[in-house]
């Protein structure tokens, strides 16, 4: 709204409030002198007369006042609204401008973007005739074709009557007759590739298998011990065997009764034996002997006291045993149990090899040929290292190893893979599993190696007779050797007797007997040979 339109309302709102009051003081005027001209004025009515024009001016002056006032305060009003009206007004037309410039700017784009809409239409327009042309070229293109393939035909057609003519066949026959030989082709080539490849897959891995075997024996070298069930226990003089059987044997007795050993004093000087079975039992009494004789007083007190520390002595041993050998492997997470069982077998021999020694080795070669086939090297360590834990308690358990071994395993929470690995080392159970196999492998490897275990004269020359013999009681043959210390038997066949079939059978006859007749360690080759000969002389 404009400034000047609003103090003009101003202004002419306060000449309204004026005329107004002049016009009722004319009117108060009149009536006052129709009054007195009809009655005559008294001096009270001039009086009140007065008093009342007095009062009118009073009034006038202060409506005049007011509307003075307020016709100021609505200038100051139509001054604010008429600024208000003016910032308005500036912001209308600057967003008139903007709203202009845009609408400019969007006419812009539009008059290009139909420009360049046209440019399309026209490129389109040329491609549309450019295919078009392409298309009535290719529809000429493929008549052409379509005859020349009809001329085709009509020659292919003469060509096979003529040759069915010449090689007096149809052309179905002809056909089948092709299919047959070149499909009697592709099987002989195909059955000459496939041996080709089994030929070389075999050699590969054979020389594969070799080779691992050979890089984990190679890389892995442990001592060997002597088997024996007897500890020496060496004393400081001859008199003190006489201390240590005690009046009338009581010293000896409580000694035996207590350990559970035999204790042997015969004629060597200086010496005693300790014979038991049990070789952590063995060890407990022999370091409570030895204490004993060291502290110089044995009586059956002492002795059940000397013997209660050796036991706590040899379990921490069998104890820090087990975490070396862990340690040695890489292998941190183990039951506590299982620990103390591994440890304990440093006290046990097997064919005179370690027990201990042997699973830290076999732990190592399977290790090493798992790295070769990609495989998870700790899970076959895991699995080697356990694999005759059993024997730590084949001396209270009853059964086999392996099975006492699995057992043992699952009851402290080893993987199924461990467990079967452990029951399957010996065949006692199916193997299902590549850890199994090489632990398997590792096994024999570790035992069978040269110098690994020993055997006794007597017994080696048993095995080696027994061996001939069940070779020998088969029908048809002829001779029988044992050959490699007895890692391998031959055995000669008569041919007329024994055809190549029955050869056969009388190797895996053989194989299956060893196997369940003997205990050796490694594996044994069954050979047997069938030779056949002719001769003639010439006169």
């Amino acid at each position: 709204m404009d400034s000047t339109v609003v103090i003009m309302l101003a202004v002419a709102v306060v000449l309204l409030a004026i005329i107004a009051i002049v016009v009722l003081i004319v009117l108060i005027r009149r009536t006052d002198g129709q009054r007195s001209v009809e009655r005559g004025p008294t001096a009270e009515e001039l009086a009140d007369v007065h008093a009342e024009l007095e009062q009118a001016r009073r009034e006038g002056a202060e409506i005049r006042v007011k509307a003075e006032s307020d016709a100021g305060e609505m200038l100051r009003r139509a001054e604010v609204a008429a600024e208000g009206a003016l910032q308005m007004r500036k912001e209308v037309d600057e967003e008139t401008r903007a709203l202009k410039n845009e609408l400019k700017e969007l006419r812009s784009d539009l008059e290009r973007r139909e420009n360049r809409l046209a440019e399309r239409e026209q490129r389109l327009d040329e491609e549309a005739r450019r295919h078009a042309e392409r298309g009535r070229k290719l529809a000429e293109t493929e008549t052409e074709l379509a005859d020349r393939r009809a001329e085709l035909d009509q020659v292919e057609e003469k060509r096979r009557e003529v040759l069915e003519r010449v090689a007096g066949l149809t052309a179905e026959q002809a056909k089948s007759e092709l299919v047959m030989t070149i499909e009697n082709q592709a099987k002989r080539e195909a059955a000459l590739i496939v041996r080709e490849i089994e030929s070389e897959a075999r050699k590969e891995g054979e020389k594969r298998a070799c080779k691992i075997v050979t890089l984990a024996v190679q890389r892995v070298a442990t001592e060997q011990t002597a088997e024996s069930v007897v500890s020496v226990l060496h004393l400081p003089g001859d008199e003190m065997k006489g201390r240590i059987i005690g009046r009338e044997g009581r010293n000896i007795r409580a000694f035996e009764s207590t350990t559970g050993v035999n204790l042997i004093i015969d004629d060597t000087p200086e010496a005693v034996l300790l014979s038991c079975f049990d070789p952590v039992r063995r060890e407990t009494a022999r370091l409570t002997l030895e204490k004993l004789v060291l502290d110089g007083r044995i009586h059956p007190q002492r002795i059940e006291e000397a013997y209660e520390r050796s036991k706590d002595e040899v379990k921490d041993l069998c104890v820090r045993a087990g975490e070396d050998a862990l340690v040695e492997l890489g292998i941190t997470d183990m039951h506590p149990e299982l620990v103390t069982l591994l440890g304990q077998l440093r006290y046990r021999t097997s064919y005179g090899q370690n027990v201990l020694k042997h699973l830290i080795e076999s732990a190592h070669i399977a290790g090493i040929m798992a790295s070769e086939l990609r495989l998870d090297p700790m899970l076959l360590k895991r699995c080697t290292v356990l694999h005759d834990i059993g024997k730590a308690l084949t001396h209270e358990v009853e059964g086999s190893h392996a099975l006492i071994g699995a057992e043992i395993a699952r009851r402290y929470g080893e993987h199924e893979d461990v467990v079967h690995a452990i029951e399957a080392h010996h065949n006692e159970v199916e193997v299902r599993t590549v850890e199994a196999v090489l632990t398997q492998a590792a096994d024999a490897i570790s035992g069978s190696r040269p110098g690994a275990r020993r055997e006794s004269l007597e017994a080696y020359v048993k095995r080696l007779e027994r061996l001939e013999e069940i070779a020998q009681s088969y029908e048809g043959v002829e001779k029988v050797f044992a050959m490699q210390a007895g890692r391998e038997i031959r055995v000669m066949v008569r041919p007329e007797a024994i055809d190549d079939i029955q050869a056969q059978v009388i190797a895996r006859d053989v194989a299956k007997q060893v196997e369940e007749e003997l205990t050796y360690p490694g594996q044994i080759r069954i050979t047997v040979v069938r030779e056949s000969r002719a001769t003639e002389f010439a006169r």
